[in-house]
């Protein structure tokens, strides 16, 4: 009897319809499930990632939209900076980049905790409210270390806003990376983080 023609044909015919269904269904719903996590992770209109490099600092970092950029003189260090800033808005967040070159002042831990300290006061964020993680920016000094500021505060108007706040040097330069939003969406998050590094 030829295999084709045989009993077992018919089985086997029933048992592929049946797997082949079943792994449409699961690649179906593995696609819908890969399209959510797109939506959610920022691969939207909205979240328009793209590489940025500040001026000459050596930062590499994902920006999810066209950020506008700015200078200003700040006193930091107990001596006037200038501070170079670009910033832009999408998906209800704020993503904000600062560089401040202190030129030889030997205090930059303390720098990087007064400016920790006025952006929580700013927002208005208290202790209870606040939490400092380590953080992995490839490339940056290892003294002082990286470090995330997660708060939660208030906006000038009275509204509650959640901030991520990351502080970290290059030689001479120190760096505030900020997200700011109603309420932080963390893989949005997660990518703008991570790809905070240097040249």
């Amino acid at each position: 009897m030829s295999l084709l023609s045989s009993p077992f044909t018919c089985l086997a015919h029933r048992i592929f319809s049946a797997t082949a269904f079943r792994w449409v269904v699961r690649a179906v719903g593995g696609l819908l499930a890969l399209v959510v996590l797109m939506g959610v992770s920022g691969c939207s209109p909205k979240l328009n990632w793209r590489d940025v490099q500040p001026g000459n600092s050596g930062l590499r970092l994902l920006l999810p939209c066209k950020p506008d950029q700015g200078e200003k003189i700040v006193p930091l260090g107990g001596r006037p900076t200038k501070m170079t800033m670009l910033g832009c808005d999408a998906g209800g967040a704020t993503f904000a980049v600062a560089l401040a070159d202190l030129g030889d002042a030997p205090n930059l831990p303390e720098v990087l905790a007064q400016w920790q300290a006025l952006t929580l006061s700013n927002m208005k964020a208290t202790s209870e409210t606040t939490q400092t993680r380590p953080l992995r920016v490839p490339g940056a000094s290892s003294e002082p270390a990286p470090v995330l500021v997660v708060a939660q505060g208030q906006r000038p108007d009275g509204s509650a806003v959640n901030g991520w706040a990351a502080y970290f040097t290059k030689g001479s330069q120190a760096v505030q990376v900020v997200m700011y939003a109603t309420a932080i969406e963390p893989v949005a998050a997660e990518i703008y983080f991570a790809s905070l590094q240097f040249d």
